[in-house]
């Protein structure tokens, strides 16, 4: 087949695979998790039911490759805002605020913790979840380093810190909440 013939049909199987996706988690928003056929997303992303199989096997399999995709956008936004700000405190303090405010954010669209739970066995989102620790762990570093962060607590286990109390960020009501939670967590790492 001839190069731009597979990069078409490459291109539009991408354009499904997305509409699938995107028409998922909507209808999982309006009706929630356990409502939601694959009739009903098929209706709603104007394919066929047998068309919407050849994608996906079922409803979990089709909110896993959702998550997955929200993930890896997540990580790599993390990583835009470690590379954009300035000192390693400021560094740190956009990362975590941007990752409660991410957690916040599903919550307010419906995505509360059975979604979570089930979304959060992937294999994918533990890769995910590795490298975000990671850039946090070295962020942290640094922050020590500069003086921004106590050091009488190994960043590894700062990093493992954060990441579990922003994650109750899914709970809050509001950004503002969220950014009360990112000053505690702040406020636990500072050097005494």
């Amino acid at each position: 087949m001839p190069k731009l013939w597979n990069e078409t049909i490459e291109a539009h199987r991408r354009t499904v695979h997305d509409a699938i996706l995107d028409a998922t988690v909507e209808l999982v928003g309006e009706r929630g998790l356990l409502s939601v056929t694959m009739s009903q997303i098929a209706e709603k992303t104007g394919i066929g039911r047998a068309t919407l199989y050849k994608y996906f096997p079922d409803v979990e399999a089709i909110l896993l490759a959702w998550h997955g995709r929200m993930v890896a956008g997540h990580v790599e936004h993390l990583a835009q805002v470690k590379e954009r700000e300035g000192d390693a405190g400021r560094r740190l303090e956009a990362m975590l605020e941007t990752y409660a405010l991410m957690h916040q954010r599903m919550a307010r669209h419906g995505f509360g913790g059975d979604l979570v739970a089930l979304l959060h066995r992937s294999e994918d989102v533990g890769r995910a979840q590795r490298r975000l620790h990671e850039m946090l762990r070295d962020t942290l570093a640094d922050a020590v380093r500069a003086g921004d962060v106590r050091d009488d607590v190994p960043a590894d286990e700062l990093a493992t810190f954060c990441l579990h109390a922003l994650r109750a960020a899914v709970e809050l009501s509001s950004e503002a909440a969220a950014r009360r939670l990112v000053a505690l967590t702040l406020a636990g790492l500072r050097a005494n």
